[in-house]
């Protein structure tokens, strides 16, 4: 972004006559922004792949396996147990549950665990051609516990 920045000033001066190179904490300001942005935009990508707008094999692939091989170990499905209280739970899943649609206007990260994905996980019980190469042992699906909303 500083050399497009740059690009733009000698093309058309702001002081209307010459190329003045732009000052250093313009181009520290131009490169922060470019850094911010460029995050924005993968974090975008990213979250379109997860709500299922774009898809990526490979990403699912990935997440079964990964869920598929915490259910075989007795874990929970998404990662570790949270750390935080079943109410502030609650709050972190409505607080992130849709803030990807709203990026571009108040960027909202979520850094909890929680339990309430909304995913029924009788999904990860099918199996899918080249799943059988993996081998785990899946517990019943009705002994899982079920904390959905």
């Amino acid at each position: 972004m500083p050399g497009l920045f740059t690009v733009f000033e000698r093309l058309d001066p702001v002081n209307g006559r010459t190329f003045t190179k732009p000052s250093p904490s313009v181009l520290r300001v131009t490169t922060l922004l470019g850094f911010v942005g460029g995050f924005l935009i993968a974090y975008n990508r990213s979250s379109q792949r997860f709500f299922g707008h774009t898809e990526n094999a490979r990403e699912v692939a990935k997440d079964r396996y990964q869920v598929k091989k915490n259910l075989s170990q007795g874990l929970p499905a998404f990662g570790q147990k949270p750390s935080i209280t079943a109410d502030l739970q609650e709050v972190a899943m409505r607080n992130s549950k849709n803030s990807q649609y709203a990026l571009f206007f108040f960027p909202w990260f979520s850094f909890f665990t929680h339990e309430y994905h909304g995913i029924d996980l009788k999904k990860y019980y099918e199996v899918r051609p080249g799943e059988e190469k993996w081998e785990f042992n899946l517990p019943p699906y009705e002994d899982l516990e079920k904390k959905t909303i």
